[in-house]
């Protein structure tokens, strides 16, 4: 597995699920941070963001209790959050998944989770991020 050396708000209702995703992504090296429903995710991603710490990667439950995952991240984008967030549902068809697009999401995934799949999604979002971090520290002289 790579090793990932980023943040990760896992947005996740069930707390089956909360384990095994945090699991594989703690195994690959990521610190995971939890948030039970999609208004803690929003509150959570926007403050830590408001503070200078972006999340690398926001993994977004789309079925969660309050606040929607695609409703969360809808408002995420309209309150000009530009980190990545990837959907992850139980939905798999392909309606499913450009409804997640249309809503914000970067990337979609399907659970059962393919934990290989999970970590270079994760991963990939992550270093996309750090070189964007990287581009724009770069001064030219």
């Amino acid at each position: 597995m790579s090793n990932l050396e980023c943040r990760v708000l896992l947005a996740e209702d069930m707390p089956d699920n909360q384990r095994l995703v945090s699991f594989y992504l703690k195994q690959a090296g990521a610190e995971v941070f939890f948030a039970d429903n999609g208004q803690i995710a929003l509150d959570i991603a926007l403050e830590a963001s408001n503070h200078g710490f972006p999340f690398d990667v926001i993994l977004m439950d789309i079925q969660m209790p309050v606040l929607n995952g695609n409703e969360a991240t809808k408002k995420l984008r309209e309150s000009g959050y530009t980190g990545a967030i990837i959907a992850i549902t139980a939905h798999t068809s392909s309606h499913d998944r450009q409804t997640c697009l249309d809503a914000g999401c970067d990337d979609y995934t399907t659970k059962p989770v393919n934990p290989n799949r999970l970590i270079d999604l994760v991963a990939h979002y992550a270093s996309k991020r750090k070189r964007k971090e990287l581009t724009e520290d770069t001064v030219i002289v």
